[in-house]
């Protein structure tokens, strides 16, 4: 097991509405005990020969280590960038409260937040 138990995960996507679309499907699959949607966001990058320039809106999914291979499938299996951006940082810090909520979230029973 990694040394770290949470993490932090990123796609891309080339609408708002699509973007709502990759939070609440994860977030309803408890791959992600949420998401969050910044955007629209400037992206330059080269893809097949030529640099391109668009405009994307991210999402930032807050997960487990042990449901990180559930979230990416689901991120690639929902998604219809032939290759998104699928990128996971570690949480190196952060609250027990709140970190026990995105376990308690990403498992089968769930919590309520509010009850944190």
């Amino acid at each position: 097991m990694s040394e770290y138990q949470y993490l932090t995960v990123l796609t891309t996507t080339d609408s708002a509405e699509k973007a709502q679309a990759l939070a609440a499907g994860a977030v309803e699959a408890r791959v992600a005990a949420c998401a969050q949607i910044d955007g629209p966001i400037t992206s330059v990058y080269r893809w097949e020969g030529a640099v391109r320039t668009d405009q994307e809106w991210r999402v930032l999914y807050k997960t487990t280590t042990d449901r990180y291979p559930a979230l990416e499938a689901h991120i690639q299996n929902v998604h219809d960038y032939a290759t998104p951006e699928i990128i996971a940082t570690p949480i190196t810090r952060g609250s027990d409260a709140y970190l026990s909520w995105v376990r308690a979230e990403t498992t089968r029973a769930g919590s309520d937040r509010s009850s944190l």
